[in-house]
């Protein structure tokens, strides 16, 4: 009998928490959306599986060794752990009580010597880092799954939109107003109370407004990792939902004449254009902000590697296999901060909405500057392509695409509107090497 209870007391559904199962269902509602829905599967899917592993009760899979012994450890081993993080615990405290003391001293300045001992106690007592933990370590902590996903966007990414017609950049620049708007919104409403978000927190959500995951990703892994979880779940089911919170702002900002405006023949763009423009991309980038390198030049890499025409097996792997096999360690490394502890939280709904407004600030601000232009250029633009500056490649220059249909059925702008497009990815990560330049 008494193993039969051991057995029940070290099951899940004995441990299982509201939260977690809060949790697990978030994560099935991720699943639903991908799968029915066919919103962004290729991150969506790894993410929401990611979110129910990291919330089944005694399974540790998102936890290092250390976490896991302090969450599941016994009473002896604690005060072991808490004697090597150079603390001791209350003995009139009770053991939950403990655990909550010492995750507080390993967050509160616990020295890198000391993790190491407190960490060499956890392995001899048998626990070992969680298989999400080790994805997201690899992945994440080490910066590189970001910045390889850019090589491989940039591997299927044609310049050829922008260089043809070099004034869709501005539309791409304007487009990242959003961001910094944010920015300043998650300031105020800190400022007056209603949330609690550093600047560096108030940034990282900034950059959900380039509708960029890979780079929302990158600068929240730099600036704020724990709000990775909520920021990389904003940014990529906003981007998947570009079809639905794109096309009523866009027809709110223009008229129906302004939406028929056919735009004249892209110009050919020849092979040495296509070569040199991500490599003066990179220069330039490299001599004004160099903390904009990582991403801008791994995506320029990867575009040099599909123009060259050169090393076709490295620009197909780039694009195809290496890329697929990142993104399933992404998806599941952020799925493993989708934890009940962290992400039900207030901040987490902030995150949400903010997210949404720097969205539509960011598509407010690209439409309005084609407008803009419109006033001082000879050459009509359709204002429908400045919704397309947010870096959401290529579902915007879609959405534009299909807008400017309605409106008149033989206006094709998925070409014109790929420039901006293109100009967003660059201007989401110079806006990131702005953010990390000053913050980071």
């Amino acid at each position: 009998m008494d193993k039969l209870l051991t057995l029940w007391q070290g099951s899940g559904l004995y441990n299982l928490e509201v939260g977690q199962a809060v949790m697990v269902v978030v994560g099935l509602l991720l699943l639903y959306l991908a799968i029915y829905k066919k919103f962004e599967p290729l991150l969506l899917v790894p993410i929401g599986f990611g979110g129910i592993l990291a919330n089944i009760p005694e399974a540790g899979l998102a936890l290092s060794a250390l976490d896991q012994a302090i969450d599941v450890g016994r009473p002896v081993l604690l005060e072991q752990i808490a004697s090597a993080l150079g603390g001791s615990l209350d003995s009139q405290a009770n053991i939950e009580s403990w655990r909550t003391s010492l995750q507080q001293m390993m967050a509160n300045g616990a020295s890198a010597e000391q993790l190491a001992t407190a960490k060499a106690l956890a392995e001899g007592a048998g626990y070992g880092d969680g298989l999400l933990y080790m994805f997201y370590t690899v992945a994440i902590t080490s910066g590189i799954a970001p910045l390889i996903i850019f090589m491989g966007v940039g591997a299927m990414t044609d310049f050829g939109p922008l260089l043809a017609n070099p004034r869709t950049l501005f539309l791409g620049a304007a487009a990242q107003f959003g961001i910094f708007a944010t920015l300043f919104g998650a300031v105020l409403l800190s400022s007056m109370g209603w949330m609690d978000f550093s600047l560096n927190q108030a940034a990282a959500i900034g950059i959900i407004g380039g509708a960029d995951g890979p780079t929302s990703i990158y600068v929240s892994s730099v600036l704020a990792p724990e709000l990775l979880g909520a920021i990389a779940v904003a940014a990529y089911a906003y981007m998947a939902l570009v079809p639905l919170i794109q096309p009523p702002i866009m027809r709110l900002l223009t008229s129906k004449k302004e939406r028929e405006i056919t735009m004249t023949q892209l110009r050919p763009v020849s092979k040495l254009e296509k070569i040199v423009f991500p490599l003066l991309l990179l220069i330039l980038v490299a001599l004004f902000l160099p903390d904009a390198s990582p991403l801008l030049g791994m995506f320029c890499f990867g575009n040099l590697m599909r123009e060259c025409g050169v090393v076709e097996r490295l620009s197909d792997t780039a694009q195809n296999s290496l890329i697929n096999i990142v993104t399933i360690m992404l998806g599941l490394a952020v799925g493993s901060k989708l934890m009940a502890d962290s992400f039900l939280a207030v901040e987490t709904l902030g995150i949400m909405a903010l997210g949404i407004v720097a969205f539509g600030i960011g598509t407010t601000a690209g439409v309005l500057m084609a407008k803009l232009m419109n006033l001082v250029s000879k050459m009509p633009i359709n204002p429908l392509i400045g919704a397309a500056g947010v870096s959401a490649v290529p579902m915007a220059a879609r959405v534009a695409n299909k807008v400017g249909l309605e409106s008149n059925p033989h206006n094709f702008l998925l070409m014109h509107a790929m420039g901006p497009n293109v100009a967003g990815v660059i201007g989401s990560a110079v806006a990131a090497g702005v953010m990390i330049k000053y913050l980071g």
